[in-house]
C-alpha cells in the first residue's frame, strides 16, 4: 500500500510553507500581557496571502475557482498554519464553504462560494452549542414561520438561541449555524453578519483572540439560507473537529523543535541538557506523541475524504484522533515548559503563546473525555469482531 501525500496534496503543503514561513507568532501583544483580546481583527494581510495562493479554496470545486482537493489536503495546510500560531479563520471558512458546496441550495452556493474563494467573503461555523458541553445543534431553534400561525411567509424560517465561543465571529460575513426543529431535525442555518436580530457579545478565548456569545432572536432567514440535509451537521462538525487535531498536530511538532533547539545549547555541568537520560527520555516520549496523533489524524482525514467504510463509522476513528490531539499537545507543551525551566514562562520567548494556543485546541471541539465517552458509545453500539 501507498501511503505517500499526491503531488497535488504536496503542493498545497509548499504553498502553505510559503505563505506561513515568514508570519512571526508573536506578531500581536501576549495573551499572558493583555487584559482583553489581543486584537480586534484576524491578520488580513495573512488573509490576502492564502487567497492569493488559492489556500481558501483547496476544498472547493473547479467552477468555484478551488482545486477539489480533500479534507487530507487542508489538514496538511492547518498543520503548517499552527506552526506560526496563524490568526486567519482558515479552518472554520473552509470547513464551512465545503458544506455550502455539497448540501447547500443553488442560490446559496451563488452566493457565497466563488467570493469565498477569493476571500473576499468571510465564513465561520458555531458549534460550540450554550455550554461548550452539550450538543450544538440543541442550543438554537429553527421553525418554519408557518407553524407560528402569522400571515407572513409560511415557507420563512425564525431562530432563536445562543452560540457561545463562536470563532472569528465579529469578523465573519457569514455564520453557520446548526439548529434543531419541532420534529427533531438538524438544519444548517448560513446566517448573514450583520442581520437583523443577531448579537453578539465578546468574548476572550485562551489565546486571546475574540470569540463571539451569538444571541438569535426571531431572526428570520429565506428558505435558501437553510440547509436541510439531515447529514450536513455531522459532516461539518467532523471536518471541523479532524481540522482541530491538524492543528494540534503542527503546533506540538513545533513546540518540540523549540524544546530540542533550547535543550541542545542550555548546558549544565559542562553538558548539553539534551544529553541528559531524564531529558532524553522526556522528549522521546512526546515525540510518540506526536506519531500517534500523526497516524490517528491522518486515518480520520482519509475517512471522511474518501467515505470509506470500517468496523466503525468514521466518528469513531474522529474520536480517536481528538483523544490523541487533546491529550498529546497537552503532554508536548507542559513538558516543554517542564524542559525550558524558568526560560519558558519568559513573555519575550514564543514558548508561553504556543502553550495558550495548545490549551484552546485541547478543549475546542470537545476535550477527550467527551470524545472517549463518543468512542464508548460507537463501540457499544457496533461490537467488534
Amino acid at each position: 500500500m501507498d501511503f505517500t501525500f499526491t503531488e497535488e496534496q504536496q503542493a498545497a503543503v509548499e504553498a502553505a510553507k510559503a505563505v506561513f514561513g515568514p508570519v512571526a507568532p508573536d506578531s500581536v501583544p501576549s495573551p499572558a500581557l493583555t487584559p482583553g483580546a489581543v486584537a480586534d481583527d484576524f491578520d488580513r494581510a495573512l488573509w490576502s496571502k492564502l487567497a492569493d495562493a488559492d489556500l481558501l479554496s483547496l476544498l472547493l470545486n473547479p467552477k468555484h475557482g478551488g482545486a477539489g482537493l480533500d479534507a487530507i489536503a487542508l489538514c496538511l495546510v492547518l498543520r503548517e498554519s499552527a506552526k506560526a500560531l496563524a490568526r486567519v479563520p482558515l479552518l472554520e471558512h473552509t470547513a464551512t464553504a465545503v458544506a455550502v458546496q455539497t448540501y447547500g441550495s443553488a442560490e446559496l452556493k451563488e452566493q457565497i462560494l466563488s467570493r469565498a474563494a477569493r476571500g473576499a467573503l468571510v465564513l465561520t461555523a458555531a458549534s460550540a452549542g450554550r455550554t461548550g458541553h452539550d450538543p450544538a445543534q440543541l442550543a438554537v431553534s429553527a421553525r418554519r414561520d408557518a407553524d407560528t400561525g402569522t400571515d407572513t411567509d409560511p415557507d420563512t424560517w425564525i431562530l432563536d438561541g445562543t452560540q457561545t465561543g463562536v470563532p472569528w465571529a465579529h469578523n465573519s460575513d457569514h455564520i453557520a449555524v446548526p439548529a434543531h426543529t419541532p420534529q427533531g431535525r438538524t438544519v444548517i442555518a448560513v446566517v448573514p453578519h450583520p442581520h437583523e436580530g443577531l448579537t453578539l457579545a465578546e468574548q476572550i478565548s485562551t489565546t486571546g483572540e475574540r470569540l463571539g456569545e451569538l444571541h438569535l432572536d426571531s431572526v428570520r432567514l429565506d428558505p435558501h439560507q437553510i440547509i436541510e440535509t439531515d447529514e450536513a451537521w455531522d459532516r461539518l462538525h467532523q471536518l471541523l473537529t479532524t481540522g482541530t487535531c491538524a492543528l494540534a498536530l503542527g503546533l506540538g511538532e513545533r513546540v518540540l523543535r523549540m524544546t530540542g533547539d533550547y535543550t541542545s545549547k542550555r548546558e549544565q555541568f559542562g553538558y548539553p541538557v539534551a544529553t541528559f537520560q531524564a531529558v532524553a527520555v522526556q522528549a522521546a516520549d512526546r515525540y510518540i506523541d506526536l506519531r500517534a496523533m500523526e497516524a490517528t489524524l491522518w486515518q480520520a482525514a482519509w475517512r471522511i475524504s474518501a467515505q470509506a467504510g470500517g468496523a466503525l463509522p468514521a466518528a469513531g476513528d474522529i474520536a480517536v484522533a481528538k483523544i490523541w490531539a487533546s491529550e498529546g499537545v497537552r503532554r508536548v507543551v507542559q513538558t516543554a515548559q517542564h524542559l525550558h525551566g524558568g526560560f519558558g514562562a519568559d513573555t519575550d520567548y514564543a514558548l508561553h503563546r504556543y502553550h495558550a494556543w495548545a490549551k484552546q485546541l485541547e478543549l475546542s471541539l470537545g476535550p477527550a473525555a467527551a470524545h472517549e465517552e463518543t468512542l464508548g458509545d460507537l463501540l457499544a453500539a457496533h461490537p467488534l469482531g
